[in-house]
């Protein structure tokens, strides 16, 4: 139920897998709850969202796969005290090519940052795009109005925009558990798979990652593959915007603080160190993969052993890998590597009563697990990449004895939280061998000193805080209705507006005062536009600075006072008088340029050419071929390289290549009207390159401000056209004295 602290009915979370594991008892299949970290986590998430009037926590209800077996469970057996478990099937030929091929023989090495070990197949996509379309039917199944669709990780990243075009209102978050690469990793994904998997996370109110640096790929991501304008971590879609935040998931910090303590533990602690003999125990526990950076951290050991042989006898690493995926021949090859490495070290450094290494394959139970943790003197957690890496954070909250000393990656998420940990590449031999030979030689006042601070961290920073973050920041972003999406202080800017004396308001026509449309000609003020610049006209100076010719910009302003700057700053119309050309250059460059581009023009049918009386312009927005952009790029080369008597601009713009005169420009223009008068208010506001010059030469204290993606020199940022109709509306009901 509902209540008016929050406003949600039920928690639907939706990951590949259930919360539970199947396991055969003589009575039949048997599902047992897990324990792990994403579990916790929604459990007190559901706690957050407030109670029923029985004051009973509601049921979560959770859609995840499930294999063939769970079909002979009846209902009954799919429901415990937390949990309604929807099962998603598929045929093994699916699944095997979503979970195992798209999921972990591409994403996962690439994301990771192992490229060469990901496989791009057609139908390993094709079968992703199928079970995620497999999920949408279960959700729309369960989903009802009101309820909270919590998608988890990269298994299910187009399922967000699935379930957007599906149920239009739908509250929905997302969770990416694993890092999300830059850019130039992203890039290798086929352009169509990649602008797939962006624009399915986009149908997310709130995108969750680990750390700030996941948070600034996507980011960049979002704009190199759909050129969408970003307003600090607000991505900007026509009709709503996407959060994109850090949430740092955690561990619950009782549940380890308080288990470490008990006798089954100490019993267990006690029989490992009388079993292990030496005084110094570090220790390591991974899941079998490539990206746990296992070969190194042992190379790194050895070089500990071969440098500080007084260390010999003692001192001891448990090493536990846990396993998976041990039967794809990779992980079969990582398995023997990491085993010949540990028999080599053993052999060479072992003596009758020593092994240096004590290997296991096989999973602790977590009695044992936190036996050693509170047993060792150093936790060894070296990850190549990792998204965020809980056993680190696991060895803390165990240590209420404030000793022991954390090694830890400085590639795994959870380093960007504990810097008093030791932190090292873990690629770096000599650097794990150095912080080995710190850790063990590390004063116990300065173990409890590290020890404190992030004991301290992981408990005001624990799995509950980041489940209430996560929540609160949807919550936020799906209240919060604003007419206009900038970045622009709009208080101040009004305060400013209003009470200055002097201003100037300088404005590009195409994309800031008009949208942009297909064909140029067809573009329009807007009548509510030019009611906005009637009024605003009467108590500010006007500039429309344009690289549009001097008939249309005339034509199309004739009933406002204001001035009129055509053709990149060729023509100067001040109101009421005459045209002043102010580019005085010969045209004897004209017939080149026309050479140049005409080729063009017959190659993508839709593009055309444009003369006008001091710039030539190619055109290509109604163009379809995907490879314009890159033939733009082509074309201003060219043309900056021809060799004329008269200096040119070329100006690679918005859906248009375009060259003129150097002499002058929007910059040089702007620069020569502030100089006519002291303005004591300035702003100017435009979207394509040509207005970057603009922005450069007006003063810093004026207010710059770019419309839509892309680098600017500009100040503040409008998202899209309509917020530039918006901002001019509020400005010109300003109630101003002259």
């Amino acid at each position: 139920m509902t209540n008016a602290k929050n406003p949600y009915n039920r928690l639907l979370i939706v990951a590949n897998r259930l919360p539970f594991s199947a396991k055969q008892t003589a009575e039949g299949t048997e599902l047992i709850q897990s324990a792990g970290g994403l579990v916790s986590a929604v459990l007190s998430m559901a706690e957050q969202m407030g109670q029923s009037a029985s004051d009973q926590t509601p049921k979560i209800h959770w859609i995840g796969y499930a294999d063939a077996s769970v079909r002979e469970l009846g209902a009954t057996a799919l429901e415990n005290d937390n949990f309604v478990a929807h099962p998603v099937y598929m045929d093994d030929t699916t699944y095997k090519e979503y979970y195992e091929g798209f999921c972990n023989d591409l994403i996962w090495p690439l994301f990771h940052y192992f490229p060469s070990f990901a496989s791009f197949q057609d139908s390993y996509f094709e079968r992703y795009q199928q079970a995620n379309g497999l999920f949408l039917e279960k959700v729309r199944e369960i989903a009802r109005p009101g309820d909270l669709i919590w998608i988890h990780d990269f298994q299910l990243m187009l399922l967000p925009d699935l379930v957007r075009q599906a149920i239009p209102d739908a509250l929905i978050g997302y969770f990416f558990h694993i890092p999300f690469p830059t850019y130039e990793i992203v890039k290798l994904l086929p352009r169509t798979w990649r602008q797939a998997l962006v624009n399915g996370l986009l149908g997310a109110n709130v995108i969750g990652f680990h750390t700030a640096d996941y948070v600034q790929h996507f980011l960049q991501s979002v704009t190199e593959v759909l050129s969408l304008p970003i307003l600090g971590h607000r991505i900007v879609l026509p009709d709503r915007s996407v959060i994109a935040g850090d949430f740092p998931i955690s561990v619950d910090f009782n549940k380890f603080n308080m288990g470490a303590r008990t006798s089954a533990v100490l019993d267990t602690r006690n029989r490992f160190r009388d079993e292990l003999r030496t005084p110094k125990i570090i220790f390591s526990v991974d899941r079998l993969d490539y990206a746990k950076g296992i070969t190194y951290r042992l190379q790194g050991y050895e070089r500990f052993l071969v440098q500080n042989p007084e260390w010999h006898n003692k001192i001891t690493f448990v090493m536990t890998v846990v396993p998976s995926r041990d039967q794809i021949p990779h992980y079969q090859e990582i398995k023997r590597e990491i085993e010949e490495t540990v028999g080599r070290l053993n052999g060479l450094f072992g003596t009758i009563g020593w092994r240096p290494i004590v290997y296991s394959y096989m999973s602790l139970s977590f009695t044992e697990l936190l036996a050693l943790y509170t047993a060792c003197d150093v936790a060894l957690i070296t990850p190549i990449r990792d998204g965020m890496n809980l056993v680190c954070k696991e060895f803390i909250a165990t240590r209420s004895d404030d000793q022991g000393v954390l090694i830890l990656s400085e590639f795994a998420g959870a380093a960007q939280e504990l810097n008093d940990a030791l932190l090292i590449n873990p690629t770096d031999t000599q650097e794990v061998a150095d912080a080995i030979q710190q850790a063990v030689s590390m004063p116990a006042a300065e173990q409890a000193e590290r020890m404190q601070v992030m004991r301290r961290h992981i408990q005001n920073h624990n799995v509950f805080r980041w489940s209430h973050q996560f929540l609160t920041v949807l919550d936020e972003n799906t209240t919060l209705k604003t007419s206009i999406e900038t970045d622009l202080p709009l208080v101040s800017f009004c305060n400013a507006f209003e009470g200055a004396s002097r201003r100037l308001l300088l404005f590009d026509f195409d994309g800031t005062l008009s949208a942009l449309v297909d064909n140029p000609a067809d573009a329009r003020l807007s009548a509510s536009t030019a009611l906005a610049l009637q009024r605003l006209s009467e108590t500010s100076e006007l500039v429309v600075i344009s690289g549009r010719n001097r008939a249309f910009l005339e034509k199309t302003f004739r009933h406002l006072p204001v001035h009129l700057v055509a053709e990149h700053g060729a023509f100067l119309k001040q109101p009421d008088q005459d045209w002043q050309r102010l580019d005085l250059t010969n045209e004897n460059w004209i017939d080149s340029v026309k050479a140049i581009m005409q080729p063009y023009v017959d190659l993508f049918p839709g593009s055309f050419m444009e003369s006008k009386e001091t710039t030539i312009a190619w055109h290509y927005r109604m163009v379809q071929q995907e490879d314009s952009e890159l033939n733009a790029t082509e074309l201003a080369s060219q043309l900056r390289n021809l060799p004329v008597s008269v200096p040119l601009t070329v100006i690679q713009g918005n859906k248009v290549v375009e060259v003129k005169p150097a002499q002058h420009s929007k910059g040089t223009v702007a620069q020569l009207i502030v100089e006519q008068t002291p303005f004591d208010f300035i702003v100017s506001i435009g979207d394509d390159t040509t207005d970057e010059d603009m922005f450069r030469q007006l003063p810093n204290w004026a207010y710059t401000i770019k419309v839509g993606p892309g680098h600017s020199f500009a100040r503040y940022r409008l998202a899209r056209q309509i917020d530039v109709d918006v901002l001019l509306a509020q400005m010109s009901k300003i109630p101003v004295t002259l």
